[in-house]
């Protein structure tokens, strides 16, 4: 909303990240379950997953494919393509690392988090409605979060 930010969570479908030993050869493609929606208020999730925003029925995924990756003033990024509702769009996530580590159970994990800003009218998603005090309801900018882990599988 423009007046309060509403956070939402979403179900990962699938991911994969290759790491080579040059982290600027990394390749990442994720894919998310848009009816995982969590935004805490079903009315508001319905409405979200509805052909007004996601059109989750017709587009049941947001896909990430990533196409390089960069180091600039010393933060690191990783660029890629961004389908959402059936829009393809050039984004760069600030990625950060967490780290290496062994789980209890003898797993190798890494963690990392990403972010980026993305105009949501750029992916189609333009519904909005006037409020009485003024401006509109839904703002532009969404601000994707990523919180990642990942367990190594070696060929």
């Amino acid at each position: 909303m423009m007046i309060s930010k509403v956070r939402g969570t979403f179900g990962m479908k699938s991911a994969t990240l290759v790491a080579p030993e040059n982290p600027l050869d990394a390749r990442v493609t994720a894919s998310v379950d848009v009816a995982s929606l969590d935004t805490k208020d079903d009315g508001r999730d319905g409405h979200l997953r509805s052909a007004d925003f996601f059109d989750a029925e017709t587009f049941p995924t947001m896909e990430f494919v990533s196409t390089g990756a960069r180091v600039e003033s010393g933060d690191f990024f990783i660029d890629g393509d961004l389908t959402i509702r059936g829009t393809t769009k050039p984004v760069s996530f600030e990625f950060e690392f967490g780290g290496f580590g062994q789980d209890p159970y003898g797993n190798y994990k890494a963690g990392a988090s990403a972010t980026t800003t993305i105009n949501r009218e750029d992916f189609g998603l333009t519904w909005n409605t006037a409020l009485e005090t003024g401006g509109v309801l839904v703002g532009k900018d969404i601000t994707i979060n990523l919180d990642l882990q990942g367990a190594l599988q070696q060929d």
